[in-house]
């Protein structure tokens, strides 16, 4: 094996000579030399291993709520990567270049794990984010930075479709600080048909994140028109959050646009953005957020209890901060839900592109 080629741990031996990579519920069931769905996992010597080990697309540092986590380390600055490759089909990717990238060798960024940890720690980032494609189709070098980047005294956050089996979710996660999770639509027939997935796995992750875990969750559902967008559905995905994760998960509803393989559709309104949004608070949910649009009213964080503005944002930008420290509403000393400490960060709108050599 080369440098960036690991072995896994996830897979097994089936009756016709395949083996089964039992990471997501794809089930890829490969000959030798073959590579599943998401390009990264590969058959090897009668096993499975990962490709891109140590590899990336590119790094960069974003404010945290790019990813979008609004309740978690507001105003501070997160360094993300991804790799290549995907194990969803979704025809409407913002991020295809990535996630259904096929060259393995335009991985050109090399890191190990302590590397990347040191530049989170250098770069003043306060958490690291596996974010453009999936970690759980590199969940092993996720979790190795992970570990390396809380010994760092940083955290690691996990932006993903939450498509994964239970064995490997519960690895992953034990090892993740923060999640946002892309709850694609509430239909199965959207993810069967624009997604080429299922939409049970993704809320069994839901679930397993918000009951059996001490991860920081917050959902990402972007809004295409015509497909998922209906007052139908939107109120129940809302219904369904508040009823099975509690009104303190926040949903942040995001605008579409054409890009990929679904170029004939129109870009989100902002109106539909406003109007999910509304429904969402109507079902219960107390933060539920427009993101891809400029909207202040819709981006800002108030207290549940007295309405007092808690964290004023326009785009990345933060304004009015009304916490106190150890995240309670300086007016009522309700608390907010989320993972807070001390002031906001400062990082605001930047993005900073940065190279990472092993060192």
């Amino acid at each position: 094996m080369d440098g960036s080629t690991v072995g896994t741990r996830y897979w097994h031996r089936t009756g016709d000579g395949r083996v089964q990579c039992d990471v997501c519920p794809r089930a890829c069931r490969l000959h030798e030399g073959q590579r599943g769905f998401c390009f990264v996992r590969m058959r090897q010597q009668d096993a499975i291993v990962l490709t891109t080990y140590g590899r990336s697309s590119g790094y960069c540092v974003d404010p945290v709520e790019k990813k979008p986590l609004n309740h978690f380390l507001p105003g501070s600055a997160v360094l993300s990567f991804g790799t290549a490759g995907c194990n969803l089909g979704c025809r409407f990717c913002q991020n295809w270049d990535i996630s259904k990238s096929r060259e393995i060798d335009t991985l050109a960024d090399e890191a190990a794990p302590p590397a990347i940890a040191r530049a989170a720690a250098r770069l003043g980032c306060r958490s690291v984010a596996f974010t453009y494609n999936d970690p759980v189709i590199f969940l092993e070098y996720a979790i190795d930075v992970a570990d390396a980047c809380h010994q760092a005294g940083v955290k690691a956050v996990a932006v993903t479709a939450g498509y994964v089996c239970a064995e490997p979710r519960a690895e992953l996660f034990r090892h993740i600080d923060a999640a946002n999770v892309d709850l694609k639509a509430f239909t199965g027939d959207f993810y069967r048909r624009t997604c080429l997935a299922a939409l049970s796995p993704v809320l069994e992750t839901l679930l397993y994140l918000r009951h059996e875990t001490g991860v920081w969750l917050e959902i990402t559902t972007l809004l295409i028109p015509g497909l998922n967008d209906s007052d139908a559905e939107i109120d129940a995905l809302t219904r369904w959050v508040a009823g099975h994760l509690g009104p303190d998960v926040p949903v942040h509803f995001t605008a579409f646009h054409p890009d990929f393989k679904m170029r004939d559709r129109p870009p989100t309104p902002a109106a539909t953005l406003t109007r999910a949004r509304r429904i969402a608070m109507d079902n219960g949910l107390r933060y539920a957020y427009t993101g891809n649009v400029h909207d202040p009213a819709g981006q800002a964080t108030r207290c549940h209890q007295c309405g007092a503005l808690l964290i004023e944002r326009d785009w990345y930008q933060l304004g009015t901060w009304g916490l106190t420290g150890d995240g309670r509403c300086a007016n009522c000393d309700t608390p907010l839900a989320g993972v807070f400490d001390g002031p906001p960060g400062t990082w605001g709108p930047r993005r900073l592109p940065v190279r990472i050599a092993n060192q």
